[in-house]
Order: C-alpha cells, then structure tokens, then sequence
C-alpha cells in the first residue's frame, strides 16, 4: 500500500493533462455548497494555500473568481505548469505537502481530495503543515474517510491509493496542532459514499 501511495505523484505527473481534461472546470455534487463554506469563514481578497491544486481547475479557479489570492502546491511539474499558464499572477509551486513550510501564512489552507492519497502515518502528521500554514484563526478545510484504513482505486490501469485516519485520530491531531472548531461532515449528503469534509479552525492566538 505504501508503494501504491509513492506513485501517485508520477502518475499525476505522467497524465497531467488527461486529468486536467477529466477533472474538468466545473465543481460537482456538493462541492460548491462545501466550497462556500470555506470562502465564508475567510475575510474578502484573501489568502489561500490551496495543497494538492491539481491543474486549478475547478477548485483555485473558483476561489480566484471570487477575488481569493491562490498559492497552489502540487508535486506534480506538469498539473503546476497549467496553473502557471492558466492564472500566472497567482504563486504555484511544486513540491510534496508533507512536511512543507513556505515560510508564511494564509487566512486559508485547502487541501480538497489531496492529502487522503497520502498514507495514514502521513496525514497523523498533517495538522502541523496546516498549522504552520495558517494565521491565528485561519479556516482549514479537508477531505478524509469516515474510519482508518486503505481504499484502492484504479486510474489509466494503474493503482490510485486512498487512506483515511479515524475521526477521533483527526479531531485529536488538529486540537494538538492548535485547532479548535472541528467539524465533521458528509461529503455528498444524497450519496453518502464515505468520504468526510473537515473543517476546523486555528485557535486565535499562539
């Protein structure tokens, strides 16, 4: 599982425009309600850190057209290369969001259907990277499972490695990286097919 975990980034990198085609530019299901949600705890024109931006479509898209200022990390050259085409007067970066540190910090920090393809022992550490990320009461939002384990899917015939911590493993990991307001929701409500959004908020002070 770990290894399946290791190859998502060059499977990202190897298929970046087919992703970026199949992802397409348009938010699904319940993706915008989720989306506002977070632009809703954020104060006008500001900062996101968006961890796992893909192409930047839909998703930094969206919250540039509503006057965000985006800084995307993905560790994928070419899903960076077209956000940098698509929107250059916003930050793209790449690298691995494990253990980043950029060196600032963002009213924001998003990392939509990112950070559950990292391996569970990966995402425990998580809550520190959205910290450090993060201005004192800052809005985090995520996507994990609804319990620990492993979920294997498929992408262009190659294994597309999926894992999720526990909720009482997340909700302890964000109140020690200094989160408060932890909430817990369905992703798609009509559907239900597991997947979970997070949000939390960083304490107001260090």
């Amino acid at each position: 599982m770990t290894a399946a975990a290791e190859e998502i980034v060059d499977l990202y990198s190897r298929h970046a425009d087919v992703w970026a085609i199949t992802r397409g530019d348009v938010l699904r299901g319940s993706e915008a309600m989720h989306l506002e949600r977070f632009m809703d705890g954020l104060p006008s024109g500001g900062t996101v850190l968006d961890l796992g931006c893909g192409s930047g479509r839909p998703i930094a898209s969206t919250l540039i057209s509503r006057g965000f200022h985006a800084t995307g990390v993905d560790a994928s050259p070419g899903l960076i290369d077209l956000c940098r085409t698509a929107f250059p007067n916003h930050r793209w970066i790449c690298a691995d969001m494990r253990g980043l540190d950029l060196g600032r910090r963002f009213d924001g920090v998003l990392a939509w259907y990112s950070s559950f393809h990292l391996t569970a022992q990966a995402q425990t550490e998580m809550p520190e990277v959205y910290a450090r990320h993060l201005e004192p009461g800052g809005t985090l939002m995520f996507v994990g499972g609804p319990r620990r384990g492993t979920a294997m899917g498929e992408w262009m015939g190659r294994p597309l490695h999926h894992a999720s911590l526990d909720p009482q493993e997340y909700r302890a990991g964000l109140a020690a990286a200094g989160f408060v307001s932890v909430e817990e929701r369905v992703l798609d409500p009509d559907r239900d097919e597991g997947a979970r959004v997070w949000t939390a908020r960083r304490k107001a002070s260090d």
